[in-house]
């Protein structure tokens, strides 16, 4: 274990105190990789082993301030769905200048025999979870972006509008995506209707790579850090392909628990211009390629 400063514990005691309604002892803590947001740390105490994140919320940055409330719900509605393993949130808010979030701790553990298969089915399971319109009643964030959920009827115009769109608007100010590249969009937008398959609302976890899919100490898989919304459901499946990593007993699991329309293959790289777009603007133009490749393939 890693010991840090007296105010260090302090803050993790001070948190979970908020959390837990009574006095915890830190006993270690361990750091841990959180990403280029959030620093996150394994944290053992008197009352157990939690997971804690938190970054440096200053006050006129207030997407800090809410990031991880966000997190929370979004982890909270994957619970409520008993589709598969997801981490129980113990607290979260800000302290002095610091933004937090308090889950249990997952011990890693190595995949059984059908781990793969049972991937596939809970998510099966989840996607079966539906609402009235695409989006979601909160926005939340994906990676340190902002994802809007306004509530929409039509999964096209939600797909479009608040997923592709927002994204290349940003890579457009930015300098990263040219002119030519963003108006090809728009002659991809009048093409949708006719690729996309039409089904209701899935809810989705959102950034489904395999850095948030985690194996339990029993072998069973968890999904963390997720960018939830009602959504098509292909749109999940797709995002596990962009950097591999899935077996295929995954992909034959679940479609055999929840069938994909013909043609899954050729709509994968349709999907995937979202993170594809998220990644130009979080890393820059190395991802540019990959988005001008598809709108001229489609």
């Amino acid at each position: 274990m890693d010991f840090w400063g007296d105010e260090q514990f302090s803050f993790f005691e001070s948190i979970l105190f908020l959390a837990l309604g009574q006095t915890v002892e830190v006993i270690g803590t361990q750091f841990l990789s959180g990403g280029d947001i959030s620093t996150a740390a394994q944290v053992f105490t008197s009352e157990g082993v939690f997971f804690i994140k938190w970054n440096h919320a200053r006050p006129n940055e207030s997407d800090a301030i809410d990031m991880f409330e966000a997190e929370a719900r979004g982890l909270d509605l994957l619970r409520q769905t008993d589709a598969l393993y997801i981490p129980q949130v113990v607290g979260f808010g800000q302290q002095l200048d610091k933004s937090y979030l308090i889950l249990d701790y997952i011990d890693p553990g190595q995949p059984d025999h059908r781990y793969w298969e049972t991937l596939g089915q809970s998510l099966a399971i989840l996607h079966s979870h539906t609402q009235a319109t695409f989006g979601l009643s909160f926005s939340n964030y994906i990676g340190s972006l902002q994802q809007t959920n306004t509530p929409t009827t039509s999964g096209i115009d939600f797909f479009f509008e608040h997923r592709l769109l927002p994204q290349a608007g940003m890579a457009l100010y930015k300098g990263l995506l040219t002119k030519t590249t963003y108006e090809a969009l728009f002659r991809l937008r009048n093409r949708l209707p006719d690729i996309l398959p039409h089904e209701r609302p899935a809810l989705l976890h959102g950034d489904l790579w395999s850095g948030n899919v985690m194996v339990t100490e029993q072998g069973q898989p968890a999904l963390i850090d997720p960018a939830v919304y009602y959504g098509f459901r292909e749109a999940d499946l797709a995002h596990t392909r962009l950097f591999g990593g899935f077996d295929q007993r995954f992909y034959d699991a679940y479609d055999e628990a929840f069938p994909l329309h013909d043609g899954f293959d050729e709509r994968v790289a349709i999907y995937n211009l979202y993170p594809l777009l998220v990644h130009v603007n979080l890393f820059g133009s190395g991802y540019v390629s990959g988005v001008e490749r598809v709108l001229k393939r489609f």
